[in-house]
């Protein structure tokens, strides 16, 4: 049996954006020589009346910025978790960015498994 061990990170951020790309906000970037598995992204919406968000994935291999949420709105003073059971595995260098149809209204809180790879 191999062992595998592994550190954890949980982040949480207000998403002060409204535009996509390089210009949404941070939520996550796993960091070198590392491999990461999102077990939680959850997204809160914390004004009175429904509003939208937008989640994207950076794919550092070939820089390039994939939906993993568009145009998905969220009721007034509710939350979500966006993958249920499921999870996302990213690389060293990925990163997971959101913005929203208005600042400082959206939370997201993310929380990973970060395994050491050397050949990252």
């Amino acid at each position: 049996m191999v062992e595998t061990t592994y550190s954890t990170a949980t982040e949480a951020v207000t998403v002060a954006s409204t535009t996509t790309g390089a210009n949404a906000t941070l939520v996550y970037t796993c960091p070198p020589f590392h491999d990461a598995t999102v077990d939680l992204l959850h997204v809160a919406n914390n004004n009175n009346s429904s509003k939208k968000v937008y989640l994207q994935f950076y794919h550092k291999d070939d820089t390039t910025y994939h939906y993993v949420l568009k145009n998905h709105t969220i009721a007034g003073n509710s939350a979500e978790n966006i993958f249920g059971a499921g999870v996302l595995h990213l690389h060293a260098g990925d990163k997971i960015v959101a913005y929203g149809e208005t600042t400082n209204t959206m939370e997201v809180l993310i929380s990973c498994k970060e395994f050491y790879n050397p050949t990252r």
